[in-house]
């Protein structure tokens, strides 16, 4: 007997799909079972359970448009929503909606015999806790329901203490783990791509292969927990099978990110080079995107994740409608779909969706043409530059990588780092990419430096490095796995805001340019040091404020309105002046980033007035 199976991810905010999730799916699909994913309220996601209950009761294709006033109703009790549809008030159908909306109020939901919960970083901790308490709704008495993730194999501990439920532990690496006398390895599994086609979330990287062709990491990193998560290195797993099997049930991607912890410590690199190259993705890759009209129809003919693919094929007769430029084609194209129930994935069948195949697939050939287009492999969680030598970087610059990133969490690894940069421009690979870990053990100016760096390596190499600093967060520390709060030994909350005030006037980067770096982040490690002290305000409207600047960069930026305004440097000037005693009275004031009046006692005048400046909002 199948099972119905319920894959969740909280509702965060999130770069790449789940990948347990989508395994778990392929595994249980594999089982005979009925799979679905959900990602955002469960509560939302409850009401259309019922709703859909409600749909398949009254089997009115006309209600199909209706669906999520439905479901506000369902959620809401507001009659708002039903007044909305016409004829529908008075009638037996309010009756029975008002059945559902009752078993909404009691949580007497659909249950499964399976719920799995996804986890990610701590700092997303009471919305993840949240919805696992409100996930356990929807499993049956004697269901089976599993936690997992990073989160979940960090703090298995609290995990269990906030959820009442026992989380798994690292990889599902081992076979049995769910079903004693299945032999499937989960972690191994291809991704089961459609349930990304069940939800409205659209995650930045979704067309792409995701995998893994090395597990763990010969390090032990203080700040990484990769030696908990995959304690064994696996210095080899292969990929190919995976990327056949996707290309075969959901399409080809354009990109292969790779999530390897280290995959230069493997002593198989070769030959995860080679593997990569034979799956097209040597220097100068290209590809033909699959027809995702086809790919679509074939899965609804064999009955695939129907409620992901009747979602996707509505989106696409969407798209045909939108190009279609003849009144009368496009009237009946939609006269056809009313009538096959096919304006609505709610209300599609297997049976509607083959007879408007015909008309649909040749709109679709005729309208949507895809040529070559260039793709590439991405080591995503970068390389150890203390593994890098000549061979193993001319072995990489075969495959089209893009970009290359080279790990530089601390500054002291400087020369190990600028050697793998050059070496990669030696070889041709002008692409790369690294996160600068701060607020660890660094003092600010490491990473002024660490940026420095960069910079000038793209100027000398003429290649482009785009730096990404990343704050450091202990994800296990008791009092701060679930907060952003933790500030490092050698930096104050002052400091970290300037960083992130600066960051968010260059989206988070760090790419190619000398004299954008010196604006953002100043000219030499003096005037950075400025900065961190310096007002917000000064710091998110520098040209506006700081008249020096304005001049350093009047061949590039003009400025009417503002042209005397120098009120950075006035501060700059006042701060300087402050005696000792009175300048380190005002740095531990300004340390803390708080400036009501209630934040801090000063009695002190020139102290205050110095102060002063960090109240000016734009």
């Amino acid at each position: 007997m199948s099972r119905k199976v319920l894959l969740i991810e909280p509702d965060y905010k999130n770069k790449y799909p789940p990948m347990g999730l989508m395994k778990l799916a392929t595994y249980f699909r594999r089982c005979g079972d009925d799979v679905r994913f959900f990602k955002g309220d469960l509560r939302k996601f409850a009401a259309k359970l019922l709703c859909e209950e409600f749909y398949f009761q009254v089997e009115e294709i006309a209600l199909g448009k209706h669906f999520s006033d439905l479901t506000d109703y369902i959620r809401t009790g507001q009659y708002r929503f039903l007044d909305k549809i016409p004829g529908f008030r008075n009638s037996e159908k309010e009756e029975l909606i008002k059945e559902f909306r009752h078993r909404f109020v009691e949580e007497d939901y659909d249950e499964f015999d399976f719920v799995g919960v996804t986890t990610l970083f701590t700092f997303y901790w009471k919305k993840t806790v949240d919805t696992v308490i409100e996930a356990k709704k929807f499993l049956k008495p004697d269901g089976q329901m599993m936690v997992g993730g990073i989160a979940a194999s960090i703090l298995p501990e609290q995990m269990e203490k906030d959820t009442g439920i026992t989380p798994h532990k690292g990889l599902l690496d081992k076979p049995g783990v769910i079903d004693p006398d299945n032999t499937d390895i989960i972690d191994r599994l291809p991704l089961d791509y459609s349930i990304l086609e069940e939800v409205d979330y659209q995650y930045p990287a979704n067309n792409a292969y995701f995998g893994y062709m090395t597990r763990g990491c010969i390090r032990n990193c203080a700040f990484c927990v990769v030696s908990r998560l995959e304690p064994e290195y696996n210095p080899y797993i292969s990929i190919k099978e995976q990327i056949k099997y996707v290309d075969k049930h959901f399409g080809k991607r354009k990109d292969l990110l790779l999530m390897d912890n280290n995959v230069f410590a493997s002593e198989r690199f070769e030959q995860i080079i080679d593997e990569i190259k034979s799956c097209g993705f040597k220097k100068g890759a290209t590809y033909i995107p699959s027809n995702e009209y086809d790919v679509a129809i074939s899965n609804i003919k064999k009955g695939y994740n129907l409620r992901g693919y009747f979602r996707r094929i509505v989106s696409i007769y969407e798209a045909i409608a939108n190009k279609l430029e003849d009144d009368k084609e496009l009237g009946d194209f939609y006269l056809k779909r009313e009538e096959l129930g096919l304006l609505y994935p709610e209300t599609a069948t297997v049976y509607a969706v083959l007879q408007l195949d015909p008309i649909a697939k040749a709109y679709y050939d005729k309208m949507f043409k895809f040529g070559k287009r260039v793709r590439y492999i991405d080591f995503n969680q970068g390389l150890d530059a203390r593994l890098v030598d000549d061979k193993k970087m001319k072995k990489l610059a075969q495959v089209n990588i893009r970009p290359l990133r080279i790990a530089f969490d601390h500054y002291e690894q400087k020369e190990i780092y600028e050697k793998a940069v050059r070496m990669a421009a030696k070889y041709g690979i002008s692409d790369l990419s690294n996160y600068l870990l701060y607020n660890f053990k660094d003092k600010p100016e490491d990473l002024y430096y660490r940026m420095k760096i960069n910079v000038d390596l793209c100027e000398e190499l003429d290649i482009t490095i785009y730096s990404f600093p990343m704050k450091y967060h202990p994800i296990d520390d008791p009092e701060y796995y679930d907060n952003r709060d933790y500030i490092g030994e050698h930096w104050n909350r002052k400091f970290i805001r300037a960083i992130q005030a600066v960051l968010n006037s260059t989206k988070g980067k760090i790419g190619r340019g000398k004299e954008f770096f010196e604006e953002a982040f100043g000219c030499d490690v003096e005037e950075f040091e400025k900065i961190l002290w310096m007002p917000e305000t000064f710091i998110i409207y520098r040209r506006k404020y700081d008249k020096t600047l304005r001049d350093r960069l009047a061949d590039r930026y003009t400025s009417q309105s503002d042209e005397d305004c120098d009120l950075a440097n006035e501060w700059w000037e006042k701060f300087q002046k402050l005696t000792p005693k009175r300048q380190e009275k005002a740095k531990k004031i300004i340390a803390m980033n708080r400036f009501e009046d209630t934040d801090y006692t000063c009695r002190d005048r020139v102290v205050l007035d110095v102060l002063s400046y960090y109240k000016i909002k734009r």
